[in-house]
């Protein structure tokens, strides 16, 4: 009895413990504060490749608020960033990881996989968000699903929840996102849906192209109206970024950070 006892508190120390280091790793984590996000990473200014572990560094370095990149699945299940359904030529979702990773990147890097690219980001991390675009499938809508759960469940993994904000043009994988948990951080990026229709879903934010809100600047009164997240993509002009940083946007996704950066130091 009195081993069963001893047994039992072990077990219920051991829960509390890990839930403990869980919750202090969350707990250190705190965000930049600008709405800077370096889309494919910061790779412009130094040449880097986009979507490269060295581009997303550059983004840390920076102290941007966030770094956006792409996340593919692989013939056999292996989930690899790249902005195109194409690396060197071969489609990403009907060739295995082994005969993707014979090509390099310009900079000597393997083609990243979603387990490095995390494990990288959140090394030395200042505060900057890993902002993951997951494209959608082009053999299926379930497989889009599929990779959502297995990118989910590598988060959890990594216990990397804190650092993640969840991009994408489908809508059926940030519902499959939200059927995971329901507080995950998710943003629609297609850009036909009113802010209210998102809210309805369970989306927290919107990240449209900056052509749908100036068609549309009635949706930025409703987003902040109900307490949404404000992102537009792909920002790059002096004129543009002076646009939405009058209206008090929380991100603003561009190629060209280091110009964003003198503008809000302004």
């Amino acid at each position: 009895m009195k081993r069963k006892y001893i047994q039992s508190i072990s077990v219920l120390m051991l829960f509390v413990s890990c839930n403990y280091s869980s919750t202090q790793y969350m707990s250190k984590v705190k965000l930049h504060s600008n709405l800077i996000v370096a889309h494919r990473g910061a790779w412009k200014t130094l040449g880097l490749p986009e979507n490269s572990i060295a581009s997303l560094k550059q983004a840390i370095n920076m102290k941007c608020a966030g770094s956006e990149f792409d996340v593919h699945m692989t013939a056999d299940d292996t989930l690899v960033i790249n902005h195109d359904e194409k690396y060197h030529g071969l489609d990403i979702e009907t060739h295995t990881f082994d005969e993707l990773n014979q090509f390099k990147l310009s900079n000597g890097e393997n083609i990243p996989t979603l387990r490095e690219y995390l494990s990288q980001g959140m090394k030395n991390n200042g505060g900057t968000r890993i902002v993951m675009e997951i494209k959608p499938s082009t053999i299926s809508i379930e497989r889009g699903q599929l990779v959502a759960k297995k990118a989910f469940d590598l988060v959890h993994e990594l216990k990397a929840e804190a650092w993640i904000t969840y991009i994408s043009f489908d809508l059926n994988i940030l519902k499959k996102l939200i059927s995971l948990d329901k507080k995950v951080q998710t943003q629609y990026l297609n850009g036909e849906l009113s802010p209210i229709q998102l809210k309805s879903l369970g989306i927290v934010g919107l990240d449209y192209n900056l052509s749908v809100f100036k068609n549309h600047p009635e949706w930025i009164k409703a987003a902040k109206d109900n307490k949404m997240i404000l992102n537009v993509w792909t920002v790059n002009m002096e004129e543009d970024m002076d646009y939405f940083i009058r209206n008090k946007f929380d991100f603003i996704t561009t190629n060209e950070p280091e110009l964003l950066f003198k503008k809000i130091m302004k």
